[in-house]
Formats: C-alpha cells, structure tokens, sequence
C-alpha cells in the first residue's frame, strides 16, 4: 500500500460547511461524526488523520476524491476506475 500523499483540500470546516449551506448536523453525521463532535473540529480541536480523510472522501471535488480513494487503495485511477466497471 502507498503511502497517503494528497494534502488535506478542506481544513477550515465552518466556512466549508456554511459555503455548502447545511448544518453541522447534517454536515458531520454524513461522516459518521456528532454534531457536538464536529462543533469541536470547528473550533479548532484537531482532527484525526481517519476523519480528515473522510472528510475530503465525502466533500472534495469528485476528481480529488477518486485520486485520494486510489492511493488509499494503493492502485493508480485508471485501475480503481477499471475495477468499477
């Protein structure tokens, strides 16, 4: 498995969260995560590495997304892309 080289894409979690106009309800529980859970990460707790990862899996742009799930699969896009057929 190769190691996860793709950079965080979304850290400021209450503006990424306002942009998309939902509550952090909705937004955290998507991720498995409580609201009074995630009211922290918005206030700066820090976040760990498996919820950053959800996170960017769950709300990055869909390309970004399926290159982070490849190397987390320790495959190249065109092999995730070609087992999905």
């Amino acid at each position: 498995m190769t190691k996860q080289t793709t950079k965080p894409k979304i850290t400021n979690y209450r503006d990424f969260r306002r942009k998309l106009d939902i509550n952090q309800s909705k937004f955290w529980s998507r991720l498995g995560v409580t609201q009074s859970g995630g009211s922290r990460y918005e206030s700066g707790r820090n976040v760990p590495k498996p919820t950053q990862t959800m996170i960017d899996l769950a709300y990055s742009p869909m390309k970004q997304a399926i290159k982070l799930l490849a190397e987390l699969r320790g495959v190249t896009v065109e092999e995730l892309m070609g087992a999905a057929k």
